[in-house]
């Protein structure tokens, strides 16, 4: 017999940042309140599943039925240096922050071989060539700080200096807590972050 209450919370604790107690917690939260709360839930799910597709050239979600986000159509942003994140939840940290004017490129996902990506099912091949294309001056690596994060940074900036030699590639500096990834810093510390990146060689 199908029981709604686990399938909810099965599907809820899918998501980044639920476990099953959260996700069970987040259920009942949903159910108690009944159609009041879960109508309006429902009805922005089905909205974003129908109306949001991810920006060609930088990978941030945007409204379904255009080539490029508001960033990379924006003509008053500095096309020249890009800040390459893991996640486009990372682009959305980093607008928070008001303290970059350039453009952005999501790797979607680092390369990971416990998990079992590699560089095929992240956008580093987009990225070499949008870096090789004459237009890229600076290729900033905001990645985690952490073991995985320094692996990916190594890798890419290896893979740049090959594909654009001229361009260059430097990462975010002090502020960023060791084992941190960019989305859960507070504007502040992206502010000083992205002032004090340094150079990767």
């Amino acid at each position: 017999m199908p029981d709604p209450f686990s399938d909810l919370a099965q599907e809820l604790a899918r998501l980044p940042g639920f476990g099953r107690r959260s996700a069970e917690r987040a259920a009942l939260a949903l159910v108690g309140r009944g159609a009041a709360a879960i109508t309006p839930l429902v009805e922005a799910l089905v909205a974003a599943r129908d109306g949001l597709d991810s920006c060609r050239r930088c990978g941030a979600v945007m409204p379904r039925g255009g080539e490029l986000c508001r960033i990379c159509s924006d003509p008053g942003r500095d096309a020249g240096l890009v800040l390459v994140v893991e996640d486009p939840g990372d682009i959305l940290a980093i607008e928070r922050s008001g303290a970059f004017r350039g453009q952005y490129h999501a790797l979607r996902a680092l390369v990971s071989p416990q998990a079992g990506t590699s560089a095929a099912d992240t956008t580093i091949p987009a990225l070499e060539s949008r870096a090789a294309s004459g237009a890229v001056r600076e290729i900033v690596l905001a990645l985690p700080t952490d073991v995985e994060g320094d692996a990916n940074a190594a890798y890419i900036r290896e893979r740049l200096r090959k594909a654009a030699p001229s361009v260059r590639v430097s990462r975010l500096a002090w502020g960023l807590p060791a084992d941190s990834a960019v989305r859960y810093s507070d504007p502040l510390t992206l502010r000083r972050a992205i002032a004090g990146r340094q150079t990767t060689d």
